[in-house]
C-alpha cells in the first residue's frame, strides 16, 4: 500500500496519437454518444407513458435496460470524447477507481436484467397461462432489488482488487479507460492471482450465464410449435430480440475478461464495442425487431403529439377571447 503513494494519476493513451485522427474520434463518438443516450432516453420516456407498462413487465425491464445503457456509456464515453481533444490524457487515481467501479457496477447489473427478461419471456410463452400470477410486481420489485445489489456486490469486488495493487511507476495506460487488465499490468508485484481472480469474478460468470439464457431461449422456440402462427411469430420476433441483445453483450465480455491477463491488440476494439456500440444497438434492436415495441412507440407518440395540437389550440382559443 506504501507503493501506491508514488502514483497520484494515470496518462491514458488513448485510441491514437495522431492529431487528425484524434478530431476523427472525437466527431465520430460524440456522434455515437449523444445517439446513445437519446435512444435509449427515448425508449425510457416511451415506455414510461405507455399504458401498457402497468399491464407488462416486459416493458418495464425494457426501460429500466435502456436506463442501464444510457448510464454504463455515460461512465465511460464523456471522459474518453473530451481526451480525444487533448495530446496530455491524464486521469486521478481516484478517478481510475470510481471508472472501473461505475463500469463494472453498470455491466453487473445489465448482467442480471438481462437474466430476469429471459426468465419473464419463459413464464410469458412457456407458461402463459400462469403470467400475471408468476411475474407480479412484487416478484420485479426483487429481481431489479437484486440486480442493484448484485451490481454493487460485484464492482465493490473488482474495486476492492484494484485497491489493494501497489502503483509505483510506469503509470501509462495503453487503453482510452481505465479497466483492470491494464492496472494489472502497471502493477509493481506479482499480479497473477489478481488476474485469476478477476478472470473468475467475471470472465466466469459470462460463460456460464450467456450459454444458459440461450439455452433458455431455445427451449422457449421449442415449446413454441404448440402455439399459433400469430403467436410464434410474435414470440420469434420477441425472442430474436432479446437473443441479439444478449449476443452483443455477453461475447464482448467473454472475449476480453474470460482469458489470462495479457495485452491484445483487439482489446481497445472490443471495449469500444460494448461501452460504445452495444449500448447505441440496444434501442435500435428493440425498436426496428420488436413489433410490439414499435406498435406502443406508435401509440404514445400519437397520442403526446395530439395532446400537444390540442394545448395549442386551447392556448391559442384563450388568447383570442382575451
Amino acid at each position: 500500500m506504501q507503493k501506491r503513494s508514488f502514483i497520484t494519476e494515470f496518462f491514458l493513451l488513448g485510441l491514437s496519437q495522431n492529431p487528425s485522427v484524434q478530431k476523427t474520434v472525437f466527431l465520430i463518438f460524440l456522434f455515437i454518444y449523444i445517439a446513445t443516450v437519446m435512444g435509449n432516453f427515448l425508449i425510457v420516456v416511451t415506455m414510461s407513458s405507455s399504458p401498457a407498462l402497468p399491464g407488462s413487465p416486459m416493458y418495464f425491464f425494457l426501460a429500466f435496460l435502456s436506463f442501464l445503457d444510457a448510464c454504463f456509456s455515460s461512465g465511460i464515453a464523456p471522459k474518453m470524447i473530451v481526451d480525444s481533444l487533448y495530446e496530455r490524457r491524464t486521469i486521478p487515481f481516484e478517478g481510475c477507481l470510481t471508472q472501473v467501479f461505475a463500469e463494472h457496477f453498470f455491466a453487473g447489473l445489465e448482467v442480471i436484467v438481462l437474466t430476469a427478461m429471459a426468465y419473464d419471456r419463459y413464464v410469458a410463452i412457456c407458461k402463459h397461462l400462469h403470467y400475471s400470477s408468476v411475474m407480479n410486481w412484487r416478484l420485479c420489485g426483487i429481481l431489479i432489488g437484486v440486480a442493484w445489489a448484485g451490481g454493487f456486490l460485484h464492482s465493490t469486488i473488482q474495486s476492492h482488487f484494484t485497491v489493494q495493487l501497489p502503483f509505483c511507476g510506469p503509470n501509462v495506460i495503453h487503453h482510452f479507460m481505465c479497466d483492470l487488465y491494464p492496472l494489472l499490468e502497471l502493477s509493481c508485484t506479482d499480479s497473477h492471482l489478481f488476474g485469476l481472480l478477476v478472470t473468475t469474478n467475471i470472465g466466469l460468470i459470462c460463460i456460464l450465464i450467456f450459454p444458459l439464457l440461450l439455452a433458455s431461449y431455445g427451449v422457449i422456440l421449442l415449446s413454441l410449435r404448440i402455439h399459433s402462427t400469430e403467436g410464434q411469430q410474435k414470440a420469434f420476433s420477441t425472442c430474436g430480440t432479446h437473443i441479439a441483445v444478449v449476443v452483443s453483450f455477453f461475447v464482448p465480455c467473454i472475449l476480453l475478461y474470460a482469458r489470462p491477463p495479457s495485452a491484445f491488440p483487439f482489446n481497445k476494439m472490443v471495449a469500444i464495442l460494448y461501452t460504445f456500440l452495444t449500448p447505441l444497438l440496444n434501442p435500435l434492436i428493440y425498436t426496428f425487431r420488436n413489433k410490439e415495441v414499435k406498435r406502443v412507440m406508435k401509440k404514445v407518440w400519437h397520442w403526446w403529439f395530439l395532446m400537444r395540437h390540442k394545448t395549442i389550440k386551447f392556448e391559442k382559443k384563450v388568447e383570442f377571447s382575451c
